[in-house]
């Protein structure tokens, strides 16, 4: 059915002076803050204002094929880039070019066009002929801006010189670069001590700024080295090393091409990972079974026509992407990944080959202390936390039982939970049973979402660095680093308000959007005596800012980097830890553009006038900065040599060679009780926070989902046909939504449209980062410390007229 509705005026609320409790103690919620947007129409949330009619329709066509076709077309003529926005996609994941900005999949080198329609919009979005110039900051105060949408900022072009807030006109106004650096670099001297800066990362960094970021950072004197990981993956990095003694999954893009069965849990592939459908594609040709687990069934998950293969395109063919879709209930990962064990061990009563007996006994350890745990889980309770009959279970545990070489994946579905360690531990147990790790088209295989956020972590960014890598840094560098842990993305933002966190610098990303409670973080972020915002385009970030703030334009992922050596090339690290070499060939968007490499080197310079460290050295060529990441790095031994070779190099990975970094020396079984994921009562709903098809991350391009059947409408909850009607709420209605965080407090959004979607019952979902004001500083996992975003307790009424 397909309904047009108009516009109504929608407000996000708080309460002016709650008390919320979070990691420190109690603290306030506020209620609007200066820099973001105040009470507009908001039909579109944060993306283009509209007062256009919008409509819901649900949408059957194969995921990709002409509809990606179609939009790619439009971007590159809207971008006023159909020439050279055509010519990017020939040489983008290419060894002679630059990798995508977006999303982490593994290049494949045999294709011609290795890019999907997201990918596009990435890149011409940073391509943009649009310039945010100085002229444009005298025009507009701070306060004008705010209430500019969040698609609006970023649409108006690329920052072309750096910008320093002037208080006494609510404007930005040029600053040079050395100037910039050394404003910079006398607030962090200033400090009471280095552990009152926070030092922020997002996932687009290179490997070698990163290794610069937090060599500057440590030899500094701090650990406060939070990152976007902290939001989404780290579940997944603590319990991969607690399990097989590494942070990252064993199976690379040549296992995906073996596995005989594929488990892909909480991934949206179509639209956070699209080049992932020409891996589902080619699965489904050579006979491997594909089983989705995700409470809403994506278009990426039932079949697609990826659009380089040409006559398939032509022929409108569409390959399946999936065997079997399991509408798991929100949380009910793990008992459904227990449930599948059950399966495995009742086989194993008749069937000797059910387990991999000889692996289990040389490589594992616990197994019979997890076998017992699972005898002891009941069907029933299996079925209560999955929400699914015992059969579907069954069926699912049978589909991995006959498979010789599986594999399961993941994304934040699974990890943005408080047990988001539990689940992912969860899967390698099961992994285990079988010898699913450690041997070809097999292994644990997480979806990273930005394009470098692994090679962020395993390039240094990390509040809890481990021993050996300090030892390492610290000998090579000559520096000696803190030990104490620093904070993360939730302890920072508490250090805000606290008034123990000063400084905040912010490498790349939007730290106030992309955080949870978007006015407690956005207060945080106001009490700061300095905030560095490093950026390509305007944002939201910039406008919430401290007393003192300063914009540091830096260059894009397509762009020349031109250094004294000669133009540079970064490097990056993807999904499956292949590790290449990126060089953009564009003129820069504006000759007062830095590198971040370059920026990190300008601020450590200032702030540390006595360092023996070499800064201005390394930003002249990117090779001695790897020269000195191969002696600290395991791994990245003759990094220069093996990276400049076509396709780059895989990092080795001990489990990968079953030999496991383990306290034991094996890979550890671990016995967590199913969590209770069943909502309290029929009123309470269990609400996750999602991007739309046309979004990457906090960026907004429309507020169209084409995959989802949206068109001009962002401000909306889908809920259960059963949950609706139970409430008298019909399609299209406004509806109130109401949190009630983990410490009591609430928080509101009001009159968001109603829609029906195919979802379990007692869940709801909506987009991010509209449903962030949602999630309260308190709600966050204490296994992983990451905020709750796949699992707010809501309840949802009817708006008043």
């Amino acid at each position: 059915m397909s309904i047009d509705h108009t516009p109504r005026k929608t407000t996000t609320e708080a309460p002016e002076e709650a008390t919320t409790r979070g990691k420190r103690g109690p603290v306030k919620v506020p209620g609007r803050v200066p820099g973001l947007m105040t009470n507009v129409p908001r039909q579109g949330g944060f993306g283009p204002p509209t007062d256009g009619a919008w409509s819901s329709k649900p949408y059957h066509h194969a995921a990709a094929s002409w509809g990606a076709a179609q939009s790619v077309g439009k971007i590159l003529v809207k971008e006023r880039e159909l020439g050279r926005g055509t010519h990017s996609m020939f040489v983008m994941n290419h060894a002679n070019g630059f990798d995508c900005p977006g999303c982490a999949w593994p290049d494949d080198n045999s294709l011609t066009l290795d890019f999907c329609e997201n990918g596009v919009k990435h890149v011409t979005w940073e391509m943009t002929p649009k310039r945010v110039k100085r002229e444009f900051f005298a025009k507009h105060s701070v306060a004008d801006l705010a209430d500019w949408t969040d698609f609006d900022l970023e649409n108006e072009g690329r920052l072309t010189e750096p910008m320093v807030y002037d208080p006494e006109t609510d404007r930005y106004k040029p600053i040079s670069w050395q100037g910039a650096f050394d404003l910079i670099g006398t607030e962090l001297q200033k400090l009471d001590n280095p552990n009152q800066a926070s030092f922020y990362t997002s996932g687009r960094l290179s490997n070698e700024a990163t290794f610069l970021y937090q060599l500057m950072a440590r030899e500094y004197g701090t650990n406060n080295l939070p990152d976007c990981s902290n939001m989404c993956h780290e579940a997944s990095g603590r319990a991969l090393s607690a399990s097989i003694g590494t942070g990252k999954g064993t199976a690379d893009i040549h296992d995906w091409e073996e596995a005989e069965f594929l488990l892909i849990m909480g991934v949206n592939a179509a639209s956070n990972a699209p080049r992932m459908l020409t891996a589902l594609a080619e699965a489904t040709r050579r006979g491997a079974t594909i089983v989705h687990v995700n409470p809403l069934v994506e278009v990426g998950s039932t079949k697609t026509i990826v659009p380089h293969e040409m006559v398939d395109m032509a022929l409108f063919k569409a390959t399946k992407t999936s065997n079997m879709n399991v509408q798991v209930r929100p949380g009910g990962d793990l008992a459904l990944l227990r449930g599948m064990a059950k399966v495995v061990f009742e086989a194993a009563e008749t069937d000797p080959n059910a387990l991999d007996h000889e692996f289990l006994a040389t490589y594992t350890n616990g197994m019979a202390d997890y076998r017992a745990m699972v005898d002891a889980t009941s069907w029933e309770e299996i079925s209560e936390q999955t929400g699914l009959d015992e059969a579907v279970v069954r069926k699912v545990g049978e589909m991995y039982l006959k498979s010789n070489k599986s594999i399961i994946s993941w994304c934040l579905g699974v990890t943005q939970h408080e047990h988001g360690v539990d689940s992912a531990r969860e899967i390698v147990n099961l992994l285990l049973l079988r010898g699913n790790i450690g041997r070809p088209g097999a292994g644990p295989s997480p979806v990273r979402g930005h394009s470098n956020v692994q090679g962020n972590r395993t390039c240094g960014i990390d509040h809890r660095p481990d021993e050996g890598f300090l030892e390492r840094l610290d000998e090579v560098c000559r520096i000696t680093s803190p030990r104490d842990h620093g904070l993360d993305t939730v302890t920072s933002i508490e250090g805000m308000h606290a008034g123990t966190v000063k400084v905040f610098v912010g490498m790349g990303g939007n730290f106030v959007m992309a955080a949870p409670d978007t006015s407690y973080t956005a207060a945080g972020m106001r009490k700061c005596e300095l905030t560095v915002q490093v950026s390509t385009k305007l944002n939201r970030s910039h406008l919430v800012h401290g007393r003192k703030a300063v914009i540091l334009p830096c260059l894009g992922r397509t762009e020349k980097d031109q250094q004294p050596a000669g133009p540079q090339g970064i490097t990056v690290e993807d999904a499956m830890s292949e590790v290449h070499i990126s060089a953009g060939k564009r003129r820069p968007a504006s000759k007062h553009l830095m590198s971040e490499p370059a920026i990190i080197s300008g601020i450590a310079a200032a702030a540390l006038p006595n360092s023996a460290t070499p800064w201005q050295w390394y930003v002249e060529d990117y090779d001695r900065i790897r020269d000195v990441m191969a002696r600290v790095l395991p791994g990245f031994e003759d990094f220069n040599a093996k990276v400049h070779k076509k396709g780059g190099f895989r990092i080795p990975q001990p489990a990968r060679e079953r030999v496991f970094l383990t306290p034991s020396g094996k890979a550890e079984f671990s016995l967590a009780p199913l969590p209770n994921v069943v909502p309290a009562d029929s009123e309470t709903l269990v609400l996750q926070t999602m991007r739309s098809h046309d979004q990457w991350n906090t960026t907004i391009y429309s507020n169209n989902d084409r995959y989802r059947g949206i068109k001009n409408l962002r401000e909306l909850v889908f809920l259960n046909d059963d949950d609706m009607r139970q409430r008298d709420i019909h399609e299209g209605d406004f509806v109130d939504i109401t949190s009630t965080s983990r410490d009591g407090s609430q928080r509101v959004v009001k009159r968001y449209r109603a829609l029906r979607y195919d979802l379990p019952k007692g869940s709801a979902a909506g987009y991010m980062p509209e449903m962030n004001a949602l999630i309260g500083i308190a709600d966050y996992s204490t296994q992983s410390d990451q905020p709750l975003m796949k699992n707010v307790q809501v309840t949802i009424t009817k708006s008043e007229a």
